[in-house]
């Protein structure tokens, strides 16, 4: 397969599975009743979660995304919910740093209120700071979301100003891009969606949080989607100097917030190391053959958790998805992610 050929069945199943989460954002705001919640408050800091699929717990609608399906959630809770991997994802390890739960997703707190006391999760599968695809999902829409539970007083000042948040942008924008105009033009594009997302961080900051924590791109070039045509072997050059590029002007953005708001505190998780690190296998955690998914479709039209008209599975599952750092063509599994966070925590130790 060419290369054009391989960025649009990534792009296809990356935008169009994941799309339908939009609905269910959009679908709340559409619904919103300007109405005081009251509840009791507990003491313990909330955890707030903005971005994308590495982040996601449950917001995407349940319809159409790969990640309400089998073999999705087979390792943790051992059923499919809504989380892009086998198991748990980064909002998970995240939220145990703190000692609390993974916060609820937004569009299930208001049958499960009393998960509150970990905070909301907002992460929806497909965004970007712009709009991936001529729906949507964008991360405006979900500090939309964050604004009116906050109007509602769902939580209190108090709530919001000792929280922490974590923000993830994993490279929708960057994919949307390419499926539209190839990579001609990219890195003029880069600046524009690091001062959107400049924009996005310092609005959160507006709403009363005052730590953030937001992810810098992971090496793209190195998910199963940009390695298949190397036999899984080789990380595609082109698309991490892109990352790099991204992540240098992350630095200057963040750096500049930290400046403008001396209350705050703005970290940035250094994905693309921690990613490399495992991928070369220098950590504790060993895998055979990093770059290769444990679920993968069976040709290129298929995805992990595909099936025909008649049920019959159309991918391949590995034997144990605890040895395999990828999940499926672009999504760590559980053990990538426990092994991939212990490189984040001395950063983290700047927010709890």
């Amino acid at each position: 397969m060419d290369t054009q050929k391989l960025l649009y069945s990534i792009l296809c199943y990356f935008l169009l599975s994941l799309l339908s989460g939009q609905q269910v954002v959009q679908g709340h705001l559409a619904h919103h009743h300007h109405h005081s919640f009251h509840r009791q408050v507990s003491n313990t800091s909330k955890l707030f979660v903005f971005g994308d699929s590495y982040a996601d717990t449950g917001n995407t609608a349940k319809s159409d995304s790969p990640s309400w399906k089998d073999p999705y959630g087979i390792t943790f809770p051992g059923k499919p919910t809504g989380r892009f991997s086998n198991g748990r994802v980064l909002t998970d390890y995240f939220a145990k740093s703190m000692g609390i739960g993974s916060p609820i997703p937004y569009r299930r707190w208001k049958f499960e209120i009393p998960l509150l006391k970990y905070g909301m999760n907002f992460a929806l599968g497909g965004t970007g700071v712009y709009e991936t695809s001529t729906q949507g999902p964008t991360m405006t829409t979900q500090i939309d979301s964050f604004q009116n539970v906050i109007t509602d007083n769902v939580f209190n000042i108090s709530d919001i100003q000792s929280s922490v948040t974590l923000v993830t942008l994993s490279g929708n924008d960057y994919l949307a891009y390419i499926r539209n105009h190839g990579t001609e033009g990219i890195q003029s594009f880069i600046p524009k969606v690091v001062k959107q997302l400049s924009v996005n961080l310092k609005r959160i900051h507006g709403l009363g949080v005052k730590k953030v924590a937001v992810a810098g791109l992971p090496p793209v070039g190195c998910l199963p989607a940009f390695t298949a045509t190397s036999s899984f072997r080789q990380c595609n050059a082109t698309m991490n100097l892109l990352v790099i590029s991204h992540n240098h002007l992350l630095k200057q953005a963040v750096a500049q917030l930290n400046n403008e708001t001396k209350d705050s505190t703005f970290i940035i998780l250094d994905l693309y190391a921690s990613f490399t690190s495992v991928i070369d296998n220098n950590g504790s955690r060993k895998f055979e053959n990093p770059l290769k998914p444990c679920c993968f479709g069976v040709s290129s039209k298929y995805s992990c958790g595909s099936v025909d008209e008649s049920g019959a599975k159309k991918y391949t599952l590995c034997e144990d998805p605890e040895s395999a750092f990828f999940w499926d063509i672009l999504h760590p599994t559980q053990a990538g992610w426990s092994a991939v966070y212990p490189a984040l925590q001395a950063t983290l130790q700047q927010l709890f």
